[in-house]
């Protein structure tokens, strides 16, 4: 293999990098706020209760004339955010690539996620429609954004670094998750003595998130530097741009072989994220304050996980780590299928051990696949990462309700998803990483 195919930390020097690697942080502690505030916690309950305030007699609105219980407008309007982000990432991916200009396409996805996440304010009475296009338009500028942001990482963090720089920049998310739902959940707990209306409080919530990304997001396109390509060249349009890119990743097997793996066990991730506060409240009978406090728990646990995932890389390597972690996530939900139910103290038990693992998890499989990527193509590359992240989980919520439909039991429905974990698991053990690093054109860091 010749010299000029290995990708080499840019010529910067070490103060520059820090620099750089410092803002880049920044970008996870400004959108990770809508990531919870609007999307876990307040938004779904609250366009529910809009769309269900417009429905008719029996309960449907009819967006563009189309029968739509009100009750489904929220998940609705994901799936067709996750369709939109599916459609543009590859395009804005290759743009990027081929022209070298991703901070001004991460400015564009950051302030029209930002933006829209603001306008969220304006979600009265009944003004479910507005609602839908508004999250259709900030969770998809979210998806792109986050596939830019992620593609900095080779550029920004040598190997040797990248799992301790990805680490800390999952951790500075969850801590500015943490800090501003603790300011939102004082606002919206006690919105009787600060003077506004339950529905206001929401309201701000919301918009403060949108607040909140615009304004950090300053700080890494300030400090972010761009490479302009050498020969700029003209993207595809979508859907070809799309398939360019499936079958460019066929050029590297290995590449995929990780993707796939990745693909199953953060099915099973994202599933127990969004069926873990039904388990609690439906199967073990715990109040809204208890999850929500739960929530918040796994957020500012997430944030020494992260780090703690970090440091044991370093010793033990990305891959070894990823697995084991994936072994805790098996564990954990075995000890989530015995819980009693009304103990929120065992609840707060169980959060805290997917706090641990959760943040690291991430963080590692997103530096581990840094280096899985042929060099000049890391928007694209992560565009279909970034697909895997958002775009393909539905095998898990899939699998959780139909296992609830024939058992009736939500108990049997959580522990259907230490499937994943294993096949995961499985998977990615069979997955020789410094081998692809070398195929995908790569230095080999000393632990990997």
């Amino acid at each position: 293999m010749g010299t000029d195919t290995v990708r080499t930390p840019p010529a910067d020097g070490a103060a520059e990098l820090k620099s750089q690697q410092r803002g880049w942080y920044f970008y996870d502690w400004a959108c990770s706020v809508y990531s919870t505030s609007v999307l876990t916690v307040f938004l779904g309950p609250y366009l529910t209760s809009v769309a269900e305030s417009a429905a008719d007699a029996d309960g449907y609105v009819h967006p563009l004339g189309i029968p739509v219980r009100a009750g489904s407008f929220f998940a609705y309007s994901v799936s067709l955010s996750v369709i939109v982000a599916v459609l543009v990432m590859p395009l804005v991916g290759a743009a990027a690539d081929r022209t070298g200009r991703k901070k001004p396409l991460l400015a564009a996805a950051a302030y029209l996620g930002a933006t829209a996440t603001t306008a969220m304010f304006l979600l009265d009475g009944d003004r479910y429609l507005l609602g839908g296009a508004l999250l259709i338009v900030a969770n998809a500028a979210q998806s792109v954004a986050m596939m830019l942001y992620n593609s900095y990482l080779p550029q920004i963090a040598p190997p040797e670094q990248r799992d301790a720089v990805s680490s800390r920049g999952w951790a500075f998310g969850y801590a500015a998750g943490s800090l501003v739902l603790v300011a939102n959940l004082v606002l919206y707990t006690g919105h009787d003595g600060f003077g506004v209306s339950e529905s206001t409080a929401v309201r701000i919530c919301l918009a403060s998130a949108g607040l909140w990304w615009g304004a950090f997001a300053l700080i890494p396109l300030t400090r972010l530097r761009d490479r302009r390509s050498a020969a700029p060249e003209a993207a595809l349009p979508g859907f070809r741009q799309l398939a360019a890119t499936v079958r460019d990743m066929r050029r590297h097997p290995l590449t995929l072989a990780f993707l796939l793996a990745y693909l199953v066990y953060n099915d099973g991730i994202q599933t127990v994220i969004s069926q873990a506060s039904v388990y609690g409240s439906e199967e073990l009978g715990l109040g809204q304050s208890t999850l929500i406090g739960a929530i918040l728990l796994v957020q500012v646990l997430a944030v020494a996980g992260a780090l703690t995932m970090g440091r044991l890389a370093r010793t033990y390597g990305a891959k070894r780590t990823i697995l084991g972690s994936l072994i805790a996530w098996t564990l954990t939900l075995a000890a989530g299928y015995f819980l009693p139910a009304g103990a929120p103290a065992w609840f707060f038990v169980l959060a805290a051990g997917i706090g641990m693992v959760l943040g690291g998890s991430q963080a590692l499989s997103r530096s581990l696949f840094s280096h899985l990527v042929p060099p000049g193509k890391e928007a694209e590359y992560f565009s279909a990462y970034e697909m895997s992240d958002r775009g393909m989980s539905w095998l898990g919520p899939l699998l959780f309700g139909l296992t609830y439909q024939l058992t009736g039991s939500y108990r049997d429905a959580i522990i259907s998803l230490v499937g994943f974990f294993v096949i995961g698991f499985a998977l990615l053990a069979r997955v020789p990483v410094r081998r692809a690093i070398e195929e995908a054109g790569n230095p080999v860091p000393d632990r990997i």
